[in-house]
């Protein structure tokens, strides 16, 4: 049997982004299967997390084994003795982890040719993505043409997200009918709290700014 039209697998983290492009998967696709990445992180609640949503609405999920990226890539979000920090004078934060993106969606995409799926469905924005390089359209659209020849099928990578600031994809969570279940259920924060997080670090400031946006947004379109 070939490929499945209707079938996406969704590159899953358990935090606001991924769960937005979860939920818009479920209205895209007949079926929609989760992959989530153990690559070291920090906090094991991020995968718990993960492992709750998908078993709370119900759809098959994987957890895969990526550890050698916190061996090859040290930084913030998987050592505990580096500080997590914005990037200053044209840098990186902190929290960027080479080679990711890269792998995270090389995988996905492994998958869904185990699983049949043509599509394969992402979280990243080039708006609101602190510069980080594989979260750019064009890495995106690169990569999905050298997976199509890497494995000879014609997959599709999907980045609902991409054009979209933090307070765009809290309304698009709401358009979807789940705003108060990404904002309860999700982790954002670099700390490992979840929901509102710690409201300090800078994953909970973009987060909680984008928020308060499309809340003072909705009740003015409400007067």
């Amino acid at each position: 049997m070939g490929f499945q039209n209707d079938k996406a697998v969704v590159v899953f983290s358990g935090g606001q982004d991924s769960t937005t492009c979860l939920f818009w998967a479920l209205e895209q696709f007949e079926e929609v299967i989760a992959v989530t990445f153990s690559y070291g992180q920090r906090h094991d609640e991020e995968i718990e997390v993960a492992k709750r949503i998908a078993e709370d609405i119900n759809i098959e999920h994987h957890v895969l084994d990526m550890g050698l990226l916190s061996q090859l890539a040290p930084n913030a979000l998987t050592r505990d003795d580096i500080e997590v920090e914005a990037g200053e004078d044209g840098e990186l934060p902190s929290t960027f982890v080479e080679g990711r993106n890269l792998l995270f969606f090389s995988f996905a995409t492994i998958l869904a040719s185990q699983k049949k799926a043509k599509h394969i469905v992402t979280g990243v924005c080039e708006t609101d993505y602190s510069g980080y390089p594989d979260c750019r359209d064009v890495f995106v659209k690169s990569l999905n043409v050298s997976l199509n020849l890497a494995i000879g099928k014609e997959f599709v990578l999907h980045t609902p997200l991409m054009w979209l600031d933090k307070k765009e994809t809290w309304e698009l969570a709401d358009r979807l009918g789940r705003l108060e279940y990404v904002k309860d259920e999700t982790l954002t924060c670099y700390h490992g709290i979840p929901g509102d997080g710690c409201g300090e670090c800078p994953a909970c400031k973009l987060r909680r700014a984008g928020y308060e946006q499309y809340m003072e947004q909705k009740e003015r379109k409400e007067l």
